[in-house]
């Protein structure tokens, strides 16, 4: 693209590209478990010890609208740490997102409940939870631009997918830590079963520092400090030199939110609550699609080397959509199986774009306002897609307790990302053009 990464050759220093692909997928991983396991905990009990109701079904959308009032901090702490981003550095600013992340999360393991002290305990909560969404705001585009910024050219998608798979390995550490904590009796789970995952952060935080701090600088970043060409206020110029380019992105990021939460944090609600099914039923499944997102985000990274990235997000993109309703019927048959095939398969899809759409994002914008661009742009539609379990679990109440309304989101929701996918197509063409 016209503004795209320096496409100049810089020597590849291949142990520090080793610790920068660690560094992006296991700072990520731990920044990801944080926040799925409070999806999955808002779904299994914080609706009933921060949010207490007669109706459980309302307490259960409270818990869910505070998981996404985080998403709605997103796009704040994205305009924040992509200003740091792009005026100190990438590595130092990811050093503190993860801190931030850290802190706030194992905190929320430490607050008392409802019933100890009434109407401060979800005040706290949902203060935590706004902290936590600022950190995770300018995480996944700083870890982005690290490994982009520091691969070969031939390899941009590959690198570019690492801080991808921190959501699989989040998910599926957050899924096995709370699968384990449910095993409890349900009183014990309950009363202090339900902190652990939280408590758990501050060790994954220790370990995400020490590798942060063995990381260079990008050599991106570096010479954009050398050359002087970096911009007092990184928003402004996003908005004057790329607006239309920040909407493709928040078209195409949509993948990382709003199928991923209701294949997620939703179904784990409707199948313990609708379906009557064992929460460990639906944590399996949530496993399955951990690491078959995995493996198709490894693909994605591939077809986005060999095909453009791009092209990945859309055309892999469309096949979520198609198999949205199937999948979906999948669920409403109630069969444990079929309903752990669907979710894990489900999830599984939504790799194949996922891995493509970093390098994707990186390569839309310029170098000296890159990080808050790519970071706004994934955020924006973050907090969009954050609402879609509450619109989903309010759908369902709707309509008599069916997916049909469920299909229709997730399946729009990823037409949107195929779109975003033919846009940035679109655009880079046009920069061949002007290049021509």
């Amino acid at each position: 693209m016209s503004e795209a990464i320096n496409p100049e050759p810089h020597t590849i220093d291949t142990k520090q590209l080793r610790r920068v692909s660690a560094g992006s997928l296991i700072g990520t991983a731990i920044e990801w478990y944080d926040y799925f396991v409070y999806g999955l905990l808002a779904a299994l009990v914080l609706g009933k010890l921060f949010f207490p109701s007669s109706d459980p079904a309302v307490s259960t959308i409270a818990a869910f609208l505070s998981f996404a009032i985080g998403f709605a901090a997103r796009p704040v702490g994205s305009i924040i740490f992509g200003h740091l981003g792009d005026r100190i550095g990438r590595r130092n600013t990811l050093i503190t997102t993860v801190l931030v992340m850290g802190i706030s999360s194992g905190a929320i393991g430490l607050l008392p409940t409802y019933q100890t002290i009434g109407v401060w305990a979800p005040i706290l909560l949902v203060t935590m939870r706004i902290v936590e969404g600022l950190s995770v705001g300018g995480e996944w585009g700083g870890a982005v631009l690290m490994a982009v910024e520091h691969a070969p050219a031939k390899k941009r998608a590959f690198y570019g997918a690492m801080p991808q798979y921190g959501s699989p390995v989040g998910n599926l550490g957050s899924s096995g830590i709370v699968a384990l904590v449910t095993l409890l009796p349900r009183d014990q789970f309950e009363a202090w079963g339900w902190r652990i995952p939280f408590l758990i952060s501050f060790v994954l935080m220790g370990i995400a520092l020490y590798i942060r701090y063995r990381v260079d600088e990008t050599p991106e970043f570096k010479k954009l400090l050398a050359t002087g060409r970096e911009v007092k206020v990184p928003l402004f110029d996003v908005i004057r030199t790329s607006w239309r380019r920040l909407l493709v992105g928040v078209c195409a990021s949509l993948v990382g939110s709003a199928p991923f939460y209701l294949l997620t944090t939703f179904i784990v609600s409707y199948g313990t609550n609708s379906l009557h099914l064992a929460a460990d039923i639906m944590l399996t499944g949530t496993m399955l699609g951990a690491v078959l997102e995995g493996i198709a985000i490894f693909i994605g990274g591939q077809l986005g080397d060999k095909f453009t990235p791009w092209a990945a997000v859309a055309f892999t993109g469309l096949l979520s959509v198609v198999l949205a309703f199937p999948l979906m019927l999948m669920v409403g048959t109630g069969s444990p199986v079929l309903v752990i095939i669907a979710v894990g398969v489900g999830i599984g899809l939504l790799g194949l774009p996922y891995g493509a759409l970093g390098s994707m994002m990186a390569q839309m914008f310029s170098d000296r306002s890159r990080y808050t661009a790519v970071a706004l742009s994934y955020n924006v539609s973050g907090a969009i897609g954050g609402f879609a379990p509450s619109v989903a679990l309010a759908a369902v109440s709707a309509f008599g307790g069916t997916l049909w309304a469920t299909a229709t989101l997730l399946a729009f929701s990823m037409l949107v990302t195929a779109v975003g996918g033919f846009m940035a197509g679109r655009a880079a063409g046009n920069d061949s053009t002007r290049r021509a």
